[in-house]
């Protein structure tokens, strides 16, 4: 499973995060090429290299060309202040030649941005006019980490815990703490799991909290991995900490896939009751679904019911399970799974086609029929079923 694993222990920003996937897929010119189909002008960009508390990484600059715009300094990079709305954005992304994944995945990191100043302005999102998201680098920075994300085309993403600094800092608005209002409602707004750390300024920018918000499914240590490429985003700043984005792409096995188990005891609910609801449950993305014969208090005979899924469809589960059953109470708890890769096949034999499964186990490959098919050799040629298992496959 192709993953990237997101270091975010020196926070992250928009040009940071651009920085380090153009490390990973080691070609700066399809950055630039790309956002040529974004059809705006106004801008440069300038790819370099920096050291960072003797660390080497790319820095990503976008260098605003109109002389009109008026500049001041921004943890990111020289901001230069177009008041566009997020009308005016998505305009800008839907009449690109950038590909539809691209696009969709630039325009919800967009909207995570625009929510936040809508609720730190206390403004319809129509009406807000936002520095961050309105201009141009801001642009580039999102729409050029949607292009990147979708060429390396990774089956997950996730992060370390996102560390901000604390204290105070000088932003188009004034004087404001760290983190920063749109990027604490960014993070409220989200699964984002992060903390403060002993470093006076700011680490984690309002583009770079809606980046990882978007794109990481969960924060954690890194997992086990087989790791391929590393890329490394340099920040501006510098501090006693390296102002590094650390990006790490490589291998992650299946056995680390993540499952829930939910568990509930019922004595009072009958056979074709709980028969519907192991059914629905099937039917709504349960991995497996079993009941066990228990004894309750009152030496009553019951049923322990046990549901395995994935963790997106625990609540659409649990409310199956309360509305179909008598019970008022159901655990949960997190486990880990090995899966073995599987095809399904078809094998010719004497009595005709049989559908069977093939899984390989450390390079061993086994065969195992598939029971309905089985049962309609046999019955096709009035045989016993075990004579069908015990063809050789």
């Amino acid at each position: 499973m192709k993953t990237l694993y997101f270091d975010c222990s020196s926070g992250i920003s928009g040009n940071m995060t651009l920085a380090a996937l153009t490390e990973i897929i080691g070609d700066e010119n399809y950055l630039i090429e790309e956002l040529k189909k974004l059809h705006i002008d106004g801008y440069t960009i300038d790819i370099s290299k920096k050291v960072k508390n003797g660390i080497t990484g790319t820095h990503v600059d976008v260098i605003l060309t109109h002389q009109h715009e008026h500049s001041h300094t921004h943890e990111e990079h020289t901001h230069h202040h177009e008041h566009r709305n997020l009308h005016d954005v998505c305009a800008i992304i839907d009449n690109s030649d950038i590909d539809e994944d691209s696009k969709d995945l630039a325009k919800r990191i967009f909207m995570r941005v625009a929510k936040a100043e809508s609720k730190v302005h206390n403004k319809p999102l129509d009406e807000v006019h936002f520095h961050e998201v309105g201009a141009i680098d801001s642009i580039v920075d999102i729409v050029g980490t949607a292009i990147l994300i979708n060429k390396i085309h990774p089956d997950k993403i996730i992060s370390s815990i996102v560390n901000d600094g604390h204290g105070f800092i000088e932003c188009a608005h004034g004087t404001m703490t760290v983190p920063v209002p749109a990027t604490s409602e960014i993070f409220a707004n989200s699964n984002v799991e992060f903390r403060q750390i002993d470093i006076d300024t700011e680490l984690v920018t309002p583009t770079g909290a809606a980046i990882i918000a978007e794109l990481s499914s969960e924060f954690t240590t890194l997992p086990a991995m087989k790791i391929q490429k590393i890329g490394w985003g340099a920040g501006t700043k510098d501090l006693k900490i390296p102002n590094v984005l650390k990006v790490y792409y490589g291998e992650m096995q299946e056995e680390n896939q993540k499952i829930v188990v939910m568990e509930t005891n019922i004595d009072d609910c009958s056979g074709e009751i709980l028969g519907y609801t192991e059914e629905l449950l099937f039917e709504n993305g349960a991995l497996d679904v079993f009941y066990t014969p228990i004894f309750m208090k009152k030496n009553r005979p019951a049923y322990r019911l046990t549901v395995v899924c994935k963790e997106p469809d625990i609540q659409k589960l649990q409310n199956i399970i309360f509305k179909e059953t008598t019970t008022i109470g159901i655990r949960y708890r997190y486990e880990y799974r090995t899966e073995l890769e599987r095809e399904p096949i078809t094998i010719n034999t004497k009595y005709g086609t049989l559908q069977a499964k093939k899984v390989v186990n450390n390079g061993e490959t086994y065969i195992y029929p598939e029971y309905e098919s089985v049962k309609e050799l046999a019955e096709k040629n009035h045989i016993p079923l075990k004579e069908v298992y015990n063809l050789k496959f």
